[in-house]
């Protein structure tokens, strides 16, 4: 995991998504995936009876299901300072173990990057 404070506008533009996610929802996680073609795929956490599933593995369903063959990065805004391993690996499934996947405060502030392998 590496440390970072300035990321580029196209990471800013996830971050913000995941984050305004979360806030609407009012939802614990909310996480944003962008697809090899830019495309973006925004997310909260999904609790059901029936179906769990965190923001991000949700957001890469979401991809997935509307044809992205990758990803080229991902976000997730929540309380906690760590990606769950099942996050990790729906996001290597699909964009391979150097993706990029962004830890960012409830607030937006990025507390780290991490890649999904």
């Amino acid at each position: 995991m590496t440390q970072s404070t300035d990321p580029g506008p196209e990471d800013r533009k996830i971050i913000t998504l995941a984050r305004t996610a979360r806030a609407r929802n009012g939802v614990p996680e909310g996480a944003a995936v962008r697809d090899e073609t830019g495309r973006t795929y925004v997310a909260g956490t999904v609790a059901l009876a029936s179906l769990r599933l965190s923001a991000l593995q949700t957001a890469v369903a979401m991809a997935v299901a509307s044809g992205a063959k990758s990803l080229e990065a991902a976000a997730v805004v929540s309380e906690s300072d760590t990606a769950a391993d099942a996050d990790l690996a729906a996001v290597r499934d699909l964009g391979g173990a150097r993706t990029p996947v962004l830890l960012a405060a409830p607030d937006g502030t990025l507390r780290s990057t991490m890649t999904a392998g």
